[in-house]
């Protein structure tokens, strides 16, 4: 960051300086932040039922007692109904995670969690009293359920990526992500039991689909009951002026005192970041900033208006859209969807088998995401992005070239078939280190301290939006195109790789506010923000807690930032 008239890179100085006295990353960091640990793995409970929920319908849909009760026989033969019942949770998420982002800074990340909950059990229940084949409670029950899931997916990632020190930050993330894949693994193997009560035919009983539909409401309400007593996030706190009690939640995260440097320092970067932010919003909307229920959503909708038009905070926007974007075009959720299908079709026969072979996916993308967890705070966003999306390239080439070579013929060639099936394990155990984890991490940290909520909606809003494309297309793109869908999931992977390498920074170990720096530009509107933030980080004391005496008082920059000391002033007197 530009500091003042003597060249001095203020947040450098910080930076450093936090580096000689922070803790460890990787497992050693985990241990000794292990209160922040378990309130993010706790959380992460969210991830759960939402990964529970993706894996568990993909496998009931071929239960023949679920294609009875919804008056559908055989799902998998029709594939433009195949689509629609899977992709309406994801339309229902995007119209989630968009409100989510005003509701997440106006009533906190608790009582977001808790809204998202509601949602997501009062959808389970629609779906469990599904009778007289008609499909439409599982339409309906899917696209409340999905406001629910869209809640979750983007408060868990918000609330883990503020209670976390910034050197485990990513680790804490992730945990989000390891999550929804231990929830699709074990719905793999619920689902691959409770298809053998009352037999796999004509007298399969309803249990088979109800038991896995219902038991997702446990994790839930535990959730709902226990967020109620976990700590609010400390940032959140900041922004709603609960000074004190702020200061005392980030104490307790860090098992420190309040008075301890770090502690101090991690505080003090927030309040300037506060301060600065409000600066800001006064200068650009002086007509919203009376306190009124109207003011405060008309400021909400320009500042959502502001993160289009003001250049820094677009590319920050264009980086979480794109990354979501890439993130379900590598077909994912294609696999995970629509996995027993994917198998029959490469010559497993019957439904025992291809499930069978779903449940090794649900196990091998849990595994591969546990290194995540522990190591991406070591080895950086981008280089597990950048290996993850080629290796998964590969194998939708590969697979694209065993299609190809032996089309209908593939009942017939079992070991193609099954080498088939070992690239796909393979690709989901790429996206378990990768993908899945990194881009969540990604989106949770390009975002200011203002606009996070708002800009983890819009980047989860891509997620969801491309979710939705993906699942409803891909069931008829196969059907037509056959090995021609696997070519062009495997070139967006190649893609992704390439944007990764080329337009994303890396923000490995940098603090959310310290970040702000990788998305300035040259223009006199940014180098006049620099100037404001700067002069805020020294008036709330952080450059005299870290022992540094740097002059930011130059004729200079009095000149660029007087305008606002003076608006500033007054608004502290008539508060």
């Amino acid at each position: 960051m530009h500091g003042g008239a003597d060249g001095t890179d203020v947040q450098a100085v910080i930076a450093d300086r936090r580096l000689q006295i922070a803790g460890k990353s990787g497992i050693a960091g985990l241990i000794q932040n292990r209160r922040s640990f378990f309130i993010a793995v706790f959380a992460s409970l969210g991830g759960l039922v939402y990964g529970y929920n993706q894996g568990m319908f993909g496998q009931i849909s071929s239960m023949h007692s679920f294609d009875v009760a919804i008056g559908v026989t055989k799902i998998q033969n029709n594939p433009t109904l195949q689509g629609l019942l899977t992709s309406i949770l994801e339309l229902g998420a995007w119209v989630g995670v968009l409100f989510n982002g005003y509701i997440a800074d106006k009533v906190g990340r608790k009582l977001s969690v808790v809204s998202g909950l509601f949602f997501f059990i009062i959808g389970v229940i629609v779906q469990a009293v599904v009778r007289g084949g008609n499909f439409r409670y599982i339409l309906g029950g899917r696209f409340v359920v999905g406001i629910g899931v869209g809640i979750l997916s983007m408060v868990v990632p918000l609330y883990n990526a503020e209670v976390s020190p910034p050197e485990i930050r990513g680790s804490l993330v992730a945990l989000q992500q390891l999550a929804i894949t231990f929830g699709i693994m074990v719905s793999y193997w619920i689902t691959y039991g409770t298809n053998f009560i009352g037999g796999t035919g004509e007298g399969q009983s309803k249990a088979s689909y109800l038991v896995p539909i219902c038991i997702q409401l446990v994790p839930a309400i535990i959730l709902g009951v226990g967020i109620m007593f976990m700590p609010e996030s400390p940032r959140w706190l900041m922004n709603e002026d609960q000074e004190d009690r702020c200061l005392d939640t980030l104490a307790k995260l860090r098992q420190l005192d309040r008075n301890n440097q770090l502690v101090q320092m991690e505080f003090l970067e927030m309040k300037a970041q506060k301060l600065f932010e409000r600066e800001l919003s006064r200068t650009k909307f002086p007509n919203y900033q009376d306190g009124t229920a109207k003011s405060n959503f008309l400021l909400g909708l320009n500042e959502y208006k502001s993160m289009l038009t003001h250049y820094p905070t677009f590319k920050r926007v264009a980086v979480a859209c794109l990354i979501m974007t890439f993130q379900q075009w590598t077909g994912v959720n294609f696999i995970l969807y629509y996995a027993p299908f994917i198998f029959s079709s490469l010559g497993l026969s019957g439904t025992t088998t291809s499930l069978l072979a779903s449940g090794v996916v649900g196990i091998v993308m849990f595994l591969a995401t546990i290194p995540a967890v522990l190591w991406v705070d070591k080895l950086g966003r981008k280089p597990v992005l950048i290996s993850g999306a080629i290796i998964m390239g590969i194998c939708h080439f590969i697979v694209a070239a065993i299609l190809g070579t032996y089309g209908d013929t593939m009942a017939n060639h079992l070991h193609a078939g099954w080498a088939a099936v070992v690239f796909i394990w393979i690709f989901a155990i790429a996206f378990g280190y990768s993908w899945g984890p990194c881009a969540w991490v990604i989106v949770a940290e390009v975002f200011p301290l203002g606009m996070r909520a708002k800009g983890v909606s819009i980047g989860a809003s891509s997620n969801w939006l491309n979710n939705f494309a993906v699942a409803m297309s891909t069931p008829d793109f196969v059907a037509s195109a056959k090995y021609g869908a696997y070519i062009f999931l495997g070139l967006m992977c190649i893609i992704g790789a390439g944007y990764v390498f080329v337009f994303t920074p890396e923000t490995k170990g940098r603090t959310l506010e310290e970040i702000d720096i990788l998305f300035g530009d040259t223009s006199g509107t940014a180098l006049r923000e620099k100037e404001i933030h700067d002069k805020y980080i020294k008036e709330v004391g952080l450059l005299d807690l870290i022992g540094e005496d740097i002059d930011l008082d130059s004729d200079r920059s009095k000149g660029e930032v007087g305008y606002v000391e003076t608006k500033a002033n007054e608004s502290d007197a008539t508060a």
